[in-house]
């Protein structure tokens, strides 16, 4: 009887040490969901202050264009008005030639005869007369010239100030394509941590699986054969799903544009029934019953996609009872709209 008390006491006093341990893990367990917690807040403030850089790039390229077809615009202008100046000057100095050429042939004929005093007086007053229309002449072209080069400085500036914003709107473009590509991770980080909690999910199963960025279920998980109505046990395993996607969506920015893609795909027998009178109207109907049932379990609609391959996306290319069977699946995917 001594013997069997002490025993008795022994396996009491284990209990204590059992207490304690479990009182540190419960504390371990609360600072880790601490953590978890602060670093969401500061993830959120980060994307907060990330969009508002993104939507001020967006504005600033707008402006850019603008002021670019503005500026075009006007050297347009310029230009026509430089090739009307070019226009009148040329004529000009041909007038200015011509007048000259009147003048030398008038003092040649001076020389001639002096019985023509009468008419080289006459020409000498015409000659005078195109003197001053020359100089008149060689002071227009000479104003013109100065607007032209006037012109030209503008041009060359408006040039200069084109290749600005041309470098200006490349930049942004190029700060702007990083902002998306950095968006674009984003989503990649949300649907690797999707895909982590699937695989916690289905464990080892072989009929429902991850294949790249797809999860893959076997239809016979989800229909009988022929049929777009769920099975009664289906219920669970959507509903693990479900509860997975609800996850990830609490954590996914709202500006990021994701959703979740559901595509139905058959094996290559082909089917012919009133209600589905092609492959590809059974795995559209597959696809929006998973959809249906996905939205029913608190999903938002805008989210969810459903497609229909029928049996043009085989996995197996080969004519078993096996191959038919993986060819038979729903596939999900997260992805961009």
């Amino acid at each position: 009887m001594a013997s069997a008390r002490a025993r008795s006491q022994r396996s009491l006093n284990v209990w204590p040490g059992y207490v304690d341990a479990l009182a540190t893990l419960l504390l371990a367990v609360v600072f880790l969901l601490t953590v978890f917690v602060v670093g969401q807040f500061f993830l959120s403030q980060e994307l907060t202050g990330r969009d508002a850089v993104l939507n001020r790039l967006n504005r600033q390229i707008a402006d850019l264009t603008d002021l670019l077809a503005l500026e075009r615009s006007s050297r347009r202008a310029q230009e026509e008005a430089a090739a009307g100046l070019r226009n009148t000057l040329t004529a000009a100095e041909a007038e200015r030639d011509r007048l000259r050429a009147l003048a030398d042939a008038s003092e040649a004929a001076q020389g001639k005869s002096a019985d023509v005093d009468a008419q080289l007086a006459a020409e000498r007053g015409a000659t005078q007369r195109a003197q001053n229309q020359v100089e008149l002449l060689n002071e227009q072209i000479r104003a013109l010239r100065r607007q032209l080069a006037a012109l030209e400085d503008a041009l060359a500036a408006s040039e200069s100030r084109d290749r600005e914003s041309q470098a200006r709107i490349a930049e942004l473009g190029s700060r702007l394509n990083v902002a998306l590509a950095q968006r674009v991770q984003e989503l990649a980080r949300y649907r690797s941590d999707f895909f982590g909690r699937l695989r916690q999910i289905i464990g080892n199963r072989t009929d429902v699986r991850i294949v790249g960025d797809r999860f893959v279920l076997q239809s016979e998980v989800l229909f009988t054969a022929g049929s777009a109505a769920l099975k009664p046990e289906a219920g669970p395993e959507l509903d693990r799903i479900a509860g997975a996607i609800l996850d990830i969506a609490r954590e996914i920015p709202a500006d990021i544009p994701w959703v979740l893609r559901v595509d139905g795909h058959t094996d290559a027998r082909p089917i012919q029934s009133a209600q589905f009178p092609s492959n590809w109207e059974l795995s559209a109907a597959r696809a929006i019953a998973v959809v249906q049932y996905l939205r029913s379990k608190g999903l938002p609609p805008q989210r969810l996609l459903a497609g229909a391959f029928g049996e043009f996306q085989p996995l197996d290319s080969g004519t078993s009872d096996e191959a038919y069977a993986r060819n038979r699946r729903i596939e999900m995917k997260l992805t961009e709209r």
